[in-house]
């Protein structure tokens, strides 16, 4: 049996609104999307992804809905390290475990369920494939993830990227309640799901 989510965002850096609907099972996770956001650009974004063993991606399908038409990502790990982009290979995210969807808070979800950092101390650093938004192009991302301490209903973790730092805030599940700068959360439903993931 899988644990259901259905989470709502703020998303103050597109000045915009996202909500997930989340599956969890042991070490897994399945979830689809909406966004829609008004800054770099006006745009919708529709998601589903999908993680295997750990919480490693498995697949990650994007479309893109732009004043200039269209996109579709199609991103794919296949377990042993390798990336696709719409069946082209991606070599420079190769190694990586997980994607990063922009200005999308679910996805710092499973590098920190990974690694429990949501419950203990720790610093992990990560290869991303990290998915621009709106215009959907991939690129690799080295990121570190640091737990700075427990919160009541949670933890603080120290999301960095380059010169780039964030102090975010995660629920006792490992899900983003406030994410500074970017988003945060204005809703959460919980309940159980009959099919497991």
């Amino acid at each position: 049996m899988a644990d259901s989510r259905v989470f709502t965002w703020e998303v103050t850096e597109s000045s915009g609104y996202e909500t997930s609907w989340i599956e969890v099972g042991r070490g897994s996770l399945r979830a689809r999307g909406r966004a829609v956001g008004t800054v770099p650009e006006p745009y919708w974004i529709t998601y589903e992804l999908e993680t295997c063993e750990d919480f490693v991606t498995r697949q990650l399908r994007v479309s893109a809905e732009t004043a200039f038409g269209s996109r579709e990502l199609d991103l794919r790990h296949d377990g042993a390290g390798r990336w696709t982009a719409n069946g082209e290979p991606l070599p420079e995210v190769d190694g990586a475990l997980d994607c990063d969807l922009g200005l999308c808070p679910l996805t710092n979800t499973m590098p920190a369920l990974r690694h429990g950092l949501h419950l203990a101390p720790g610093e992990q650093p990560f290869l991303m494939a990290w998915v621009s938004v709106p215009d959907l192009t991939v690129r690799p991302s080295r990121q570190t993830y640091t737990h700075l301490g427990r919160t009541e209903g949670g933890a603080h973790i120290r999301y960095a990227a380059g010169d780039y730092r964030s102090d975010l805030e995660f629920d006792a599940d490992g899900f983003v309640v406030d994410y500074p700068g970017m988003a945060r959360r204005l809703s959460a439903w919980a309940g159980s799901a009959t099919h497991g993931v």
